[in-house]
């Protein structure tokens, strides 16, 4: 049995920031507390120096596998997950075949369980036509329901009212939703092609998927949520005035409507496109600094509930295209907990807050089974952090498939010292671990 003790270590978990040791037995944590003796076959890790938190619990992550692997796969970008922290992962259905039955869920369990590197589970997504399959569901074996209300195509996009609404009444698991309009979203497409024609700048591209287009749609879903009764849960958020949806004062135990906000939206700005172009085309769209500003304020002020990646690559020759075929997104996961925690402070937020958002939080709302706290008798999914090791992106130090980040170049504060997964230690050194330890989640549903 694999056995590990950190020794001298400062954890930050629950709200709580202590000096302790952490006693690993096999996958578990069995032990937390001061002065924890071990017998000679312990591996000991000197923590002195160190930070220790939960991994995160990535709610959102596009790895591309079937059917988009020129991209990204289940390996590769689970690769880059645990070298940025990212323990356990959900990943979206929006792949070839789409992930909208119990066949193609199962067939992506499979892929995951011989290739991935970080624990993983996967949205099953809803469209127009397949509310027998959704009946179908174990509700402890998928992390919840994603809807595309929007910045989606072919099946994927689910635009009849009625059926979105027989979703809402005949689930009771996590409803996730991206949440833009698509008549705005049409409407201002053809005003700025008629402008530029195929030349439309990425600087657009907020002009494009507007405020006004994100809104409509997150008041629409929040609203069929009440009416519902529907666990709903709002994906990326990108503006202030969706914020006014959300309430802060409910216990996260007795929401019914949730948040998450992702960490491009916490960094860049439509100053950026200049500089980078296409590489922070997502959607949604970068918006203002007010907005941005806005979204931090907003952790502190508990109404946003979960911070997550929206990992979505795709290769830089696709990323060149012109604006109207160029897809939006960028890879993400090797680098999210560093830019949460190179501006944290900035803002006014705890890195004890990051922990809950990342970690707490997603744990909490999707149920999931002894994962996202360091607890006794919890999985050992555990983050060192090196507070005096600066991490410098740098394009051979990536890790995704697609081989570029928004990132190069910057130089973060922090590193990743050692990521700690089941019990084992898969990342440290600036390397992985060859052997793919990760587990599929299950949850307490």
């Amino acid at each position: 049995m694999n056995k590990l003790l950190i020794k001298d270590i400062v954890i930050i978990n629950e709200g709580i920031r202590a000096a302790s040791d952490i006693y690993i037995e096999g996958e578990f944590i069995k032990k937390i507390g001061i002065n924890i003796k071990s017998d000679n076959d312990v591996k000991t890790i000197d923590g002195k120096g160190y930070i220790a938190i939960p991994g995160m619990i990535d709610d959102q992550v596009h790895f591309r596998q079937p059917g988009l692997t020129h991209k990204g796969d289940i390996s590769s970008e689970s690769k880059a997950a645990i070298a940025g922290g990212v323990t356990s992962y959900f990943e979206m259905p929006n792949t070839f075949p789409n992930t909208t039955s119990i066949k193609e869920f199962e067939n992506k369990i499979k892929i995951a369980s011989d290739n991935s590197f970080a624990n993983f589970s996967f949205m099953f997504g809803g469209t127009n036509d397949n509310i027998n399959e959704i009946r179908k569901i174990d509700k402890k074996q998928v992390a919840g329901i994603k809807l595309f209300l929007g910045s989606s195509t072919g099946k994927m996009l689910i635009d009849n009212k009625v059926s979105i609404e027989n979703i809402f009444n005949s689930t009771s698991l996590p409803i996730s939703a991206h949440c833009e309009d698509e008549q705005t979203i049409k409407d201002n497409t053809e005003h700025y092609t008629r402008l530029y024609g195929e030349d439309i700048p990425i600087s657009a591209h907020p002009e494009i998927r507007n405020e006004d287009a994100c809104y409509k749609s997150s008041n629409f879903a929040v609203n069929l949520a009440k009416k519902t009764g529907a666990r709903l849960n709002v994906f990326h958020i990108s503006t202030a005035i969706e914020l006014d949806l959300f309430d802060s004062e409910v216990d996260l135990n007795d929401k019914k409507i949730t948040s998450e906000v992702c960490a491009h939206h916490l960094w860049f700005t439509d100053d950026d496109y200049d500089r980078l172009g296409s590489k922070i085309k997502w959607n949604p769209a970068i918006k203002s600094k007010n907005d941005r500003d806005a979204l931090w304020q907003a952790i502190n002020d508990n109404k946003i509930d979960i911070i997550a990646s929206d990992h979505a690559p795709h290769t830089i020759e696709e990323k060149n295209n012109k604006y109207l075929n160029c897809p939006s997104g960028g890879p993400m996961v090797q680098h999210t907990i560093l830019s949460l925690l190179q501006n944290c402070e900035k803002y006014g937020v705890s890195i004890e807050k990051i922990v809950e958002k990342i970690a707490h939080n997603p744990a909490k709302i999707f149920k999931v089974n002894k994962r996202g706290f360091l607890r006794e008798g919890y999985y050992a999914d555990i983050v060192l952090i090196d507070s005096n090791t600066p991490t410098l992106v740098t394009k051979e130090s990536l890790l995704y498939k697609c081989g570029w980040s928004p990132f190069e170049g910057q130089k973060f504060d922090n590193s990743i010292h050692k990521t700690i997964l089941n019990g084992n230690i898969v990342y440290e050194n600036g390397k992985v671990n060859t052997i793919p330890y990760g587990k599929k989640i299950t949850f307490n549903r």
